[in-house]
């Protein structure tokens, strides 16, 4: 699917004129990828690539445009199971044209970062420096999750909160690589400005991009070590849940079994004392119960 948009008063505005100079193609179908092979000469592993979420960020240079390929978190469902996904976009600056290829349909120019745009030199490195808020704001969610599972597993032996924590943790690993991989590009970006054509001012961006990113970088580095060294505490607390659990449960066996005993004696087939005592039945009731209060008595000196 194609749309097509223009800068107008420093805003980006949806338009259906052909001579936009901002094209982005949702996942682009085999038409619209031999338009944008054999008419804008995109090179097919490049243009490939943008859509592939394993592909690496890059920046290369073609001869009559720059391809730039960076990672950015996948939109959340329910369906994922707490599994934060990322995916590739790739951006092709020409002299009076941006190409954005995408794999998902996404509100690409809403947001503070994208409220004034002057250039398509501008809005290029502003859509890639909106992917560092983007991962921000999803480890935030990931902080936030993860206090919650810590809560249900303190309180339950369900290993589907710890299934649920697994997924936390790597997602967390593919977070880490994928702004690390968008920092070696704003590396690239900065290392080249003057080839690209970046002004002063966007230089200067650039440089607070790289502050951002590696920020970014910092503190998802801090979530995943936090939960790397508390999944095998927390997968102990599900273990001694259990040994609460069948401590428990073997005092209530143990206590019903105490008086059963007494009573099951006093109940066989044959000759036994009290069997025509008037208060035999009685009696017996308080033979159970002093051995159940005698058993309880034990149990408190052991301290078991």
């Amino acid at each position: 699917m194609l749309k097509r948009y223009s800068i107008i008063e420093n805003k980006i505005v949806e338009t259906t004129s052909e001579q936009s100079p901002i094209y982005v193609f949702i996942c682009p179908d085999e038409k619209e990828k031999r338009f944008l092979v054999d008419v804008l000469n995109l090179d097919e592993h490049t243009l490939n690539s943008a859509t592939d979420p394993d592909e690496l960020s890059r920046l290369e240079f073609e001869p009559s445009h720059i391809a730039l390929i960076f990672k950015r978190p996948q939109n959340y469902s329910g369906e994922q199971q707490f599994f934060f996904k990322v995916a590739s976009t790739g951006l092709f600056l020409f002299k009076d044209k941006l190409v954005i290829i995408i794999d998902e349909d996404l509100m690409l120019f809403e947001g503070k970062q994208l409220a004034k745009v002057s250039s398509l030199q501008e809005l290029t490195l502003k859509l890639i420096y909106r992917s560092i808020f983007h991962f921000l704001e999803h480890l935030k969610i990931i902080n936030v999750i993860s206090d919650e599972l810590e809560k249900k597993i303190n309180a339950a032996m369900e290993n589907s909160y710890l299934i649920n924590l697994f997924s936390l943790e790597k997602s967390l690993v593919y977070y880490l690589n994928s702004i690390s991989s968008n920092g070696v590009l704003f590396s690239k970006l900065k290392t080249n400005a003057a080839k690209i054509g970046f002004t002063t001012e966007e230089i200067e961006f650039l440089e607070d991009m790289l502050i951002e990113n590696n920020q970014c970088l910092r503190q998802a580095d801090i979530y995943s070590n936090i939960l790397a060294s508390l999944m095998d505490a927390r997968a102990s607390i599900v273990g001694n849940n259990l040994n609460v659990l069948m401590k428990t449960l073997n005092i209530i066996t143990i206590g019903i079994m105490v008086p059963t005993f007494v009573v099951s004696a006093f109940s066989m087939n044959v000759h036994i004392p009290l069997s025509g005592h008037p208060f035999a039945f009685w009696i017996i009731m308080g033979f159970a119960s002093a051995s159940v209060a005698s058993l309880t008595f034990v149990w408190k000196r052991k301290k078991w």
